[in-house]
Order: C-alpha cells, then structure tokens, then sequence
C-alpha cells in the first residue's frame, strides 16, 4: 500500500502538466493554425500543416488525458515527442535555461529566447507519471479493474 505521499503525488504534476498542455495548444489554435504552421515552415518542418494541426491536438487532447489522469501512458508519447521536436529544431541552440535575462529599462524586463529547461521538466514529470503511475482522483480509477485476485491500489 502506497503512503500518502506517495500516493498523491502525482497531482501536482498532472495539473501542471496538463495544464500546460493544454494552454499551449489552445494559444496555437486562438492564434490560428496556419500561424505556427507558418512557423514550422521557417524552421524547415515537412508537412508544416499537418503537423501543425497534429501538434496541437496532441497538446490539447493529451494535456487532458493527463490532467483528468486517463491514458497517461499512452498520452505520453506524442507529448513526448513534441517535446522533442521542439528541443531539438527550436531550443537546444538557445541553451539549457529558460530565463535569459538581457536587458532591464523603464519598460520592464527583457528577455531572450528560451533554452530547453521548461521542456526537459516537462519530460521528467511525463515520465514520473508513467512509471508512478496517475495517482488519486484519476479518471484511470474508474476504468481499469483490478485483476482477480488482485488488490486494488486504492485499499
């Protein structure tokens, strides 16, 4: 039987996680589409269009799968491979960090472009989710039976 803490936590990470997803595809889809396929265009993407289109589905619809806790496993694949993709063809020349300060006047902080830090805790927090497994309060409680003769994880 897991502890308490151990058992819980898994829901800050799905609320992050998903939530940010799911915030980043949904900017790419108010944006229109066609403006971060133009973007991947730029950045030499085959198929800018599609994988515009399958990039923010896979932020929505996977950003809620994870954030609900339903499927993480499965959720987790595309998510990581835009993770991917995204290190390497956007961030991975800016460097690891993802705050690069390099100004400050009477307007405010200015910053430069993002490293792949943000990417790689996302990645990390998909695969404590994997191999931890979804935690309480997931949607994967109501569907997946224990086997028989099993426990269920929840007693």
């Amino acid at each position: 039987m897991l502890s308490f803490r151990q058992a819980w936590y898994a829901i800050p990470l799905r609320l992050i996680v998903g939530y940010g997803f799911m915030e980043h595809g949904y900017a790419k889809l108010a944006r229109g589409p066609e403006s971060f396929a133009n973007i991947l265009h730029a950045l030499n993407v085959p198929a800018p269009s599609l994988l515009a289109w399958a990039t923010i589905l896979v932020e929505l619809f996977g950003g809620f799968a994870v954030l609900v806790g339903v499927c993480i496993p499965v959720a987790s694949v595309p998510m990581a491979m835009v993770l991917l993709v995204a290190i390497f063809t956007v961030h991975l020349p800016n460097g690891f960090s993802s705050i690069k300060l390099e100004s400050v006047t009477a307007a405010g902080a200015h910053f430069g472009q993002p490293g792949y830090e943000t990417d790689l805790l996302y990645l990390a927090a998909l695969v404590a989710l994997v191999l931890g497994g979804s935690g309480p309060l997931a949607l994967d409680r109501f569907f997946i039976r224990p086997q028989k003769g099993q426990r269920s994880k929840a007693a």
